[in-house]
């Protein structure tokens, strides 16, 4: 990883890819905001302030189910099928879920049920899309790259997470359907952009093993590379425990009284720390000390997470989700590199498909476990209790697995180098 390495922007392919995946994350969050927003408003004409916030926990289980579900076939697929064909298909499934949701809006049909049942076929969607685009990205850059790629990456994806509810909620009070409709909108260019890709080099499958035994390869990998499996394992733990954004609309609600308004700017406040932080590595590449880095950024997201928990101040809210984005923004910069730097060509849809169940784990059981946890303690204790354990967590890991503070840089061992160059290459 040198300076001297091509920026990903001088690639034309790369540069479609990104625009699509800043596109669709725009759309992504933008709809699930309200998507949320409605269930919660929805829940609270029948239920009470802990039974509502339970409701946006059952929202995330119902994604995370068909992704568990689906995560041995959709990383074979990713492994097999032309990826970009892959992420064009399921991003026209999202502009018609858009669409949907729009309709069902505008027309006052939109219910608690419409809303799980579009719950699921978003889990699908994000099931098979996660692997496909994010095993693409290392096609069509050079390895020295990469890591500046990533952090690029994840900028597209947290300007999403800011300006998707940040547009939102100020849409919603012109017209509830109205966000739906710009979604749709997004998820079309995505799909446009996702065609302007053209050809693209990968490693060749070995097509001698029959699919059961290429998908138990692929868990097999991650099982036996500790430093991978530890990064995984301590982003799935801490994002477990310490998942706040779930509650945001009850802060926003109930506590805080800050209104739609206040909700996107609480939604977006995560994602400004982490483009603050994904900017800086975009142009300067972290190179050293990369285990220890991630274990203490997951610590302040433990800390962060206290701080919102405790906040009765919108501002100091606002802060507080801000340095949970900016420490995330370390873990998942770190985790992305060491997976895809470590992982050959061959297996990284397989892996990625792992990686991204354990990610929805954390995400949406996580949202399952505060919503559940507000319904019987209360949100603020909910949100602080689950702090405290992702900072005993991050302590506990680093021992657990020693690999991680001991990787001082993202180069993978000699013998796994020079696995990746005999890999003979094929064209989609």
């Amino acid at each position: 990883m040198t300076d001297s390495a091509p920026h990903p922007f001088t690639i034309a392919n790369y540069r479609y890819l990104w625009f699509a995946r800043l596109s669709s994350m725009f759309a992504l969050y933008a709809m699930m905001l309200i998507l949320g927003w409605q269930a919660y408003n929805l829940a609270r004409e029948d239920m009470g302030v802990g039974a509502s916030a339970g409701i946006l926990g059952l929202l995330g289980l119902l994604q995370f189910i068909p992704l568990f579900i689906l995560t041995p076939l959709v990383g074979w697929v990713a492994d097999h099928w032309d990826r970009r064909w892959i992420a064009r298909i399921v991003l026209a499934g999202q502009a018609a879920i858009a669409l949907i949701l729009g309709l069902l809006t505008m027309t006052g049909q939109i219910s608690l049920w419409s809303i799980y049942i579009i719950a699921v076929l978003l889990g699908i969607c994000r099931a098979f899309l996660g692997p496909a685009i994010t095993s693409l990205a290392p096609n069509l850059v050079p390895k020295a790259s990469l890591p500046r790629a990533i952090a690029l990456s994840t900028i597209a994806w947290q300007v999403g997470v800011i300006a998707g509810p940040g547009m939102a909620g100020p849409l919603y009070k012109v017209d509830p359907s109205l966000p739906y409709f710009v979604c749709t909108a997004l998820y079309s260019l995505a799909v446009l952009a996702m065609f302007m890709i053209g050809p693209v080099t990968r490693s060749e499958i070995d097509r001698t093993k029959g699919p059961v035994k290429q998908v138990l390869d692929g868990l097999s990998y991650v099982w036996t590379n500790k430093l991978v499996l530890g990064a995984i394992t301590l982003d799935l733990l801490v994002m477990f425990l310490a998942g706040a954004t779930a509650m945001i609309p009850v802060f926003a609600k109930d506590i805080l009284n800050a209104g739609e308004i206040g909700l996107s700017l609480l939604a977006a406040a995560p994602a400004v720390g982490a483009v603050i932080v994904a900017g800086i590595f975009s142009f300067v590449p972290l190179s050293k000390n990369v285990g220890n880095s991630m274990l203490v950024a997951m610590a302040v997201f433990g800390i962060g997470t206290i701080g919102f928990g405790l906040s009765t101040s919108l501002y100091l809210s606002m802060a507080c989700l801000a340095l949970c984005g900016a420490a995330d923004m370390f873990g998942v910069y770190i985790r992305s590199s060491l997976i895809q730097l470590h992982t050959p060509d061959e297996k990284r849809g397989r892996v990625n498909a792992v990686s991204q169940m354990t990610i929805s784990a954390s995400n949406e059981l996580g949202d399952a476990l505060s919503g559940g946890l507000a319904v019987l303690v209360g949100p603020i204790a909910a949100i602080v209790g689950g702090g405290a354990a992702a900072i005993a967590v991050t302590g506990l890991w680093s021992r657990l697995f020693p690999q991680l503070g001991a990787a001082k840089t993202f180069d993978p061992p000699e013998e796994l180098q020079t696995e990746m160059i005999k890999t003979r290459k094929v064209t989609d």
